[in-house]
């Protein structure tokens, strides 16, 4: 599910940005500006899941997950307007807002506390089985068209939501209202650790919003590239970044904090080898492999730290750190495109690979054993 809502419904967008933007005549600020809106579906599902976790359960979230990624896709697929492109986009970046969070809950009722930092950080690996899936498709249909590759997700996304519907149906709100917990407060959201935890969510928000948005576009912009090397492209940013799946063991070995460094660190040094050489294949190479292996950790990192923070409502507290990333992903791709278009997409890359760098300071103060 979250391959389908992340890999898929919010960052496809990235994947067929040239092609969409010819084909509804969009300059690179308008491009922007979708972008950024596409990501206010995602702030609200996220104030949504908050609000209604501990009442509803991770089960009927994460099927709004599913059935806004189909409608959100399907709506993509068949549009003909430049209003409805963007619509179809808001609704599928809701689906992004629904997924992720509640399954927080569902992996603290469904799995033995010793393994819940590997399974979470797992979890979160899945945008990059998705962004896998999403290039192969790009792939097989380029000669039909992006219409199809957008109509082959709808279709994924419809199974993976009756799968999950199935795989979720243990997780009811009754069992999860049982136990002693916290009400909510802003003195709760704002507990030792936060902040440190919620600037970095907004960083790595922005980075990462303006990466999958316009890294294909810098990379066409800057060589002559053929018609396959933007899935291509696409599918090394995600088969490196399957390496995920091993985040836990980082943690587990060298500890939040120097973990911290190592991946925001890969993150700003893959933006700024796309900002100084985008019509270098070997740099746009190393750039795809370090993104996507670090983006992805790093989202293992996120749910990690987030637990540790707020053990006693987990996903509400992942929810608040996940609006932070999604108000730093709506303000970051309408930012660049303004910057892009005054100066160049190199000039607005290292800008941005700047706001990754800065966050290198705000490492976790907490071990995942000792949360």
């Amino acid at each position: 599910m979250v391959g389908v809502a992340y890999g898929f419904a919010r960052y496809g967008y990235g994947l067929f940005e040239p092609q969409l933007r010819e084909a509804f005549g969009l300059s690179i600020t308008a491009s922007g500006v979708i972008a950024g809106g596409a990501c206010l579906g995602y702030v609200l599902a996220l104030v949504s899941v908050g609000l209604l976790a501990r009442r509803v359960g991770p089960r009927p979230l994460v099927t709004a997950a599913g059935l806004t990624a189909v409608a959100g896709t399907a709506l993509v697929a068949v549009a003909q307007q430049p209003w409805q492109l963007c619509a179809g986009l808001v609704v599928a970046g809701t689906s992004a807002g629904f997924a992720w969070a509640p399954y927080s809950d569902a992996v603290d009722h469904l799995v033995l506390p010793a393994r819940r930092d590997t399974v979470l950080a797992a979890i979160a690996s899945g945008t990059a089985f998705g962004i896998v899936v999403a290039g192969g498709l790009a792939l097989v249909s380029m000669d039909a068209g992006w219409r199809w590759a957008w109509a082959l997700f709808c279709a994924i996304a419809v199974l993976t939501t009756a799968y999950n519907w199935r795989l979720l149906r243990d997780t009811t709100s009754h069992t999860l209202q049982g136990r002693d917990v916290p009400r909510l407060s802003v003195r709760f959201f704002l507990r030792p650790g936060t902040r440190s935890l919620y600037v970095t969510g907004l960083s790595y928000g922005v980075v990462g919003a303006v990466y999958w948005t316009f890294a294909v576009s810098a990379i066409s912009q800057a060589s002559a590239a053929p018609a396959l090397a933007a899935p291509a492209f696409w599918t090394l940013i995600g088969v490196a970044g399957t390496a995920a799946v091993l985040t836990g063991r980082l943690l587990a070995r060298v500890g939040l904090p120097r973990s911290h460094t190592l991946l925001i660190g890969g993150i700003g040094t893959a933006t700024s080898l796309l900002g100084v050489a985008p019509g270098s294949w070997l740099a746009v190479g190393l750039s795809a492999v370090a993104f996507g292996a670090c983006f992805m950790g790093t989202s293992g990192l996120l749910a990690v730290w987030s637990h540790g923070v707020f053990p006693d409502r987990p996903a509400e507290g992942l929810s608040a750190m996940l609006l932070f990333l999604g108000l730093g992903a709506t303000a970051g791709p309408p930012v660049f495109g303004v910057l892009a278009a005054a100066w160049d997409f190199r000039t607005a890359l290292l800008i941005t690979a700047v706001v990754a760098f800065a966050s290198l300071g705000l490492r976790p103060a907490l071990d995942p054993d000792r949360p």
